[in-house]
């Protein structure tokens, strides 16, 4: 993987993959503010898919499980500028504001299309990026003045940058049936489930009654039988969207459960349709 990332500071990134594809199933700590220079990335997540284009921008919420596919486009590559909107800077930033913020029942992906005031804002910060040091109050000053510029397109957007709660603990079950498609440590399944990982296996266990790599392997090749089945996907997108990391050994873990090959499923689906 051909891939740079150059920081101005610790939260503003310049991003750059130059191969043909770069994948990752992430949970993002900070909000993450992206502008795209160019390239084209598709966000998967439990009950949306997302594709970003050049000139888009968009804001992903904290805590936040997606799988993310990067792709160069039109021969350029897949290149972005980063804002990391951290707690810590957003408790600064609204210390002095008297707000309380709605709880959110979901967090969705904010997209912000190419709007003329983000855009001027994150692009400002291209000639930053030849600099050997940033200094601080600038970086600062930028971030002030996006998180101020959302707040001024988008009147709800305080539920969510000023929501300083960490995750409770919620229903097991429930969490996990909609998010095994994920493949992440099985310590940020822990966190987001509001448990500690010795809890979390132990509750997991009485819930299902088998280790949560059983049960993830299981369901993520019953979600693959699925997409093949009725959706008649291709086997490469099949594997990266339901938490395989390699298409070889998907490919093998998928006929050692079901008894044939993605391809001999697929063939058979083309040839009854």
């Amino acid at each position: 993987m051909n891939y740079e990332a150059k920081y101005i500071t610790e939260d503003i990134k310049l991003s750059r993959y130059e191969d043909a594809f770069f994948k990752s199933d992430i949970m993002f700590e900070h909000h993450m503010l992206i502008w795209f220079i160019s390239g084209e990335t598709k966000i998967v997540q439990a009950d949306a898919t997302y594709v970003f284009k050049k000139g888009d921008i968009f804001l992903i919420p904290r805590n936040q499980l997606a799988t993310i596919i990067n792709y160069p486009k039109d021969g350029q590559p897949h290149k972005t500028v980063v804002m990391h909107l951290s707690v810590g800077k957003l408790r600064d930033f609204y210390a002095k504001l008297d707000l309380k913020p709605k709880p959110l029942e979901s967090q969705k992906i904010y997209s912000f299309n190419n709007h003329p005031l983000l855009e001027s804002c994150l692009a400002s910060l291209i000639p930053y990026f030849d600099m050997e040091e940033l200094p601080s109050d600038i970086a600062s000053l930028k971030i002030t003045e996006a998180i101020t510029i959302l707040r001024t397109i988008d009147k709800d957007i305080d539920n969510v940058l000023a929501n300083f709660e960490e995750p409770g603990k919620i229903d097991l079950a429930g969490y996990m049936e909609k998010n095994f498609m994920f493949n992440l440590p099985l310590e940020k399944f822990s966190y987001l489930t509001g448990r500690s990982l010795t809890t979390f296996k132990r509750d997991f266990s009485k819930t299902f009654d088998t280790t949560p790599q059983r049960w993830l392997t299981k369901k993520r090749l019953e979600l693959a039988h699925y997409q093949f089945a009725e959706k008649r996907k291709k086997p490469i997108d099949v594997c990266y969207e339901t938490g395989f990391e390699n298409l070889s050994h998907f490919s093998a873990a998928f006929k050692k459960r079901f008894g044939y090959a993605p391809t001999d499923l697929l063939n058979k689906v083309n040839t009854n349709n």
